[in-house]
């Protein structure tokens, strides 16, 4: 059963402020999906710790950077379920995990940050690890 609306407006809010399109149905998530062209980021959200002391603050941390991802996308797993599972179907291979982040360059993923690489980590070696990724993808 999906989270309040009313719990994760600011879990949302966190990545909608900084220019995260909010993915709430599949039909959201195949038309952004579907714009191939450049880079991507999208970020599973979630209401998870891992999401609100490393996940969420390091994307908002390595967006700092002056290479990054021309679009930023997000669904959220507790809430928008149909809109998240067809998000993991352009990833079909890797297990559901939440929070995560995925990039894809020209509509092909080249990088995941699953959440056992996120929990246990702070928050800026998330970041670094993503602005690595971003130096590497996104020039």
């Amino acid at each position: 059963m999906p989270y309040s609306p009313l719990l994760i407006k600011p879990m949302k809010e966190e990545l909608t402020s900084i220019g995260f399109e909010d993915l709430v149905t599949p039909a959201q998530v195949d038309a952004w999906m579907k714009n191939p062209t450049g880079t991507a980021l999208l970020v599973v959200n979630s209401v998870t710790g891992a999401a609100a002391g490393m996940a969420r603050p390091a994307v908002r941390m390595a967006l700092e950077n002056k290479v990054k991802p021309t679009r930023l996308g997000t669904v959220f797993d507790e809430h928008d379920l149909e809109a998240t599972a067809r998000a993991r179907g352009y990833f079909p291979d890797i297990p559901p995990s939440s929070p995560s982040i995925a990039i894809f360059k020209d509509g092909e993923l080249v990088y995941f940050v699953p959440r056992h690489r996120i929990e246990g980590r702070s928050a800026d070696q998330v970041a670094n690890d993503l602005i690595g990724v971003f130096e590497e993808y996104c020039t």
